[in-house]
């Protein structure tokens, strides 16, 4: 057989001549060899795979050159190569959800040959089932590129950012490690809620922004009147603006050429002492938990010994290396490269999102500005229906807490449904998806409490209380004021369903602040009103209202003080715990009527009296 590696001419190549008993000539033969009719052997597995390799040449009979390198080479290794800190562009994708930001994602990697085409799948950076199905990116990813212009190579970074309002703190951070941002806005829809957010938030970081007008393959696109909206709501110049179809793959070397063209290239501060900022983290049941950073000054190896700065641990970096987008493993990265690493740390609590890595003997003087500790937002209790279940359920919420800090979980009982836990959540998409997957991927089967806020109680003896279960907050006669938790909402809409939203927001204890026409047909109201009002049904009835047109987005604005009091629902004679409330005084008689209503319904009927009764 031809060894790789070897030159050979196929036209003098001198052929084995089979003799009478040649295995190989026999029926049946399990030979590389196969000897037709004429006795000259036919194509060997070696031949073929030059053939299929430099086709041209061999047609043509000129000597070809097959080294294993060429045919077991790796894809990814180009990417390795190290380019100049002037060639290098760090930028992520901003976008509303299902404005196409994941099929982008997909098509720049697919050109730029980062993947493979027979690896090649939609959404290929969203690797949860969960992402799949709702179409929303859910856990942040990051992509290293290589792209050749006018024959000049250069390092693409591409961090994929969640959309939902719930993970803003994560996009965030992740702004903060670029230097430019592709604002993707559907073509057909226009500017919603969530593009805004994500707008100020790359305005806030200083980013360079390239408006993407994607999808304009649809009948119903209209890029003219996308663009002047852009212009008159955000402020963006939309005149160069690209028009793209993600899906059909139009526009795309457009965008790259734009990356390359209007983002400007990190500063050039190797020198310095080292500071990398995270940006993610995950649990790996290997290697522990792998941390996605960006070098902001100076460079790391392999085995430095590096400190955190925020949780002050400090450990020895096994394994670095960049996101293309499987790891590839790399000895150094200097600054302005995007990487992950691997130092064999046990807990993402060690490693959290927004952090500063140092070097642990030459320390930076400062951290990165912006990092902040998770803040739970909406609580819930999580119960097994099956009491056996409750040490897997323990089991499965410590696993999942390893892969998501901001999940916040203490054990509870209640008298109606035993043991399990009180979960605090960064709002109700991240509550939801939490409770999806221990269902899912750990088998269990859960009954959920309604969603509630955390309060904020004012004893009289001048202690402070945040209390997120009703069956702890202090007597009456204990408490001087309740404070409850309030977001700044903004809802964008049609002009036709300005009038319901409004009802909306009264409805739910709103306080009117503004509202502004943004377009000619399109309103941007905004409400500033009590978070426990919003964990409810009030997104759907949003959608409802505004048959679909509506988007929302929100933030945090502090506490306040409310006449709230506790609702308990008394059955028998006996509170039961678990169904009381911390209710506005306004509204305690509505819904204490409502659960009693619903419990007379659900409680068999009895030889006797049974009462069942609302209590404040």
């Amino acid at each position: 057989m031809l060894m790789a590696g070897n030159f050979c001419r196929l036209a003098n190549f001198p052929w084995p001549q089979p003799a009478a008993n040649h295995r190989g000539a026999r029926r049946g033969s399990c030979s590389p060899w196969r000897f037709p009719s004429d006795g000259r052997p036919s194509e060997p597995w070696a031949f073929r795979c030059l053939r299929i390799a430099r086709p041209s040449a061999i047609s043509q009979g000129r000597s070809v050159s097959c080294r294993a390198s060429e045919i077991t080479a790796d894809p990814g290794q180009d990417r390795l190569m190290k380019v100049p800190i002037a060639n290098i562009r760090n930028f992520c994708i901003i976008a509303h959800i299902d404005h196409g930001k994941s099929t982008l994602a997909d098509k720049l990697l697919q050109l730029t040959g980062t993947i493979q085409k027979r690896e090649m799948k939609e959404q290929f950076l969203d690797n949860m089932d969960l992402e799949r199905e709702r179409g929303i990116t859910i856990k942040l990813q990051a992509a290293r590129m290589r792209y050749v212009l006018e024959s000049e190579p250069y390092c693409l970074n591409l961090i994929d950012t969640p959309g939902h309002v719930d993970f803003s703190y994560e996009v965030s951070r992740s702004l903060a490690a670029c230097e430019g941002a592709l604002l993707v806005v559907d073509a057909s829809q226009g500017v919603e809620a969530q593009t805004l957010a994500n707008v100020y938030l790359a305005l806030e970081n200083n980013l360079e922004i390239i408006p993407v007008l994607n999808k304009i393959d649809l009948p119903g696109a209209e890029p003219d009147r996308v663009s002047r909206d852009i212009e008159e709501i955000i402020g963006l110049d939309c005149s160069d603006a690209i028009h793209c179809s993600a899906k059909e793959g139009i526009g795309i070397t457009d965008i790259l050429n734009a990356i390359i063209t209007r983002i400007p290239p990190p500063k050039d501060t190797a020198g310095s002492p080292l500071r990398a900022l995270i940006f993610d983290s995950y649990y790996d049941p290997y290697k522990g938990v792998i941390v996605y950073f960006r070098i902001v000054d100076g460079t790391i190896k392999k085995g430095d010994r590096i400190y955190f700065m925020a949780s002050g641990k400090d450990y020895v970096a096994d394994e670095i290396g960049v996101l293309s987008p499987n790891q590839l493993p790399v000895n150094e990265l200097y600054s302005g490269e995007v990487g992950y690493i691997s130092a064999s740390i046990r807990s993402v609590a060690d490693a959290r999102v927004g952090d500063t890595i140092t070097h642990f003997r030459r320390r930076a003087e400062s951290s990165l500005p912006g990092y902040e500790e998770a803040r739970s937002m909406v609580f819930c209790g999580l119960f097994p229906v099956d009491a056996d279940q409750f040490p897997e359920l323990r089991d499965a919420l410590e696993k999942l807490q390893l892969n998501d800090a901001a999940l916040k979980f203490e054990p509870e009982s209640s008298s109606a449904m035993g043991f399990g836990f009180r979960c605090g959540f960064l709002g109700l998409l991240h509550m939801e998806i939490v409770q999806e997957r221990l269902e899912r991927e750990y088998n269990l089967t859960l009954i959920t409490t309604a969603p509630s806020v955390v309060y904020r109680v004012n004893c009289i003896n001048g202690d402070t209380i945040d209390c997120s279960n009703p069956t702890l907050l202090p007597e009456p006669g204990k408490r001087s004021k309740i404070e409850e938790p309030f977001v700044k909402i903004e809802m964008l809409t049609p002009k036709e369903y300005i009038g319901s939203l409004m009802e909306l927001g009264q409805e739910r204890r709103g306080e009117f602040k503004q509202m502004n026409f943004i377009t000619e047909n399109r309103a941007s109201i905004i409400y500033e009103l009590p978070l426990a009002e919003m964990v409810g049904d009030f997104f759907d009835q949003l959608k409802s209202r505004s048959k679909g047109y509506a988007s929302m987005e929100y933030t945090f604005v502090g506490y306040r003080e409310s006449e709230l009091v506790k609702l308990d629902i008394h059955i028998n004679g006996e509170p039961v715990e678990p169904l009381a409330t911390i209710v506005h005084k306004d509204k305690a008689y509505a819904v204490g009527r409502a659960l009693t209503q619903k419990l007379k319904e659900l409680i068999p009927r009895q030889m006797f009296k049974l009462p069942i009764q609302g209590v404040i």
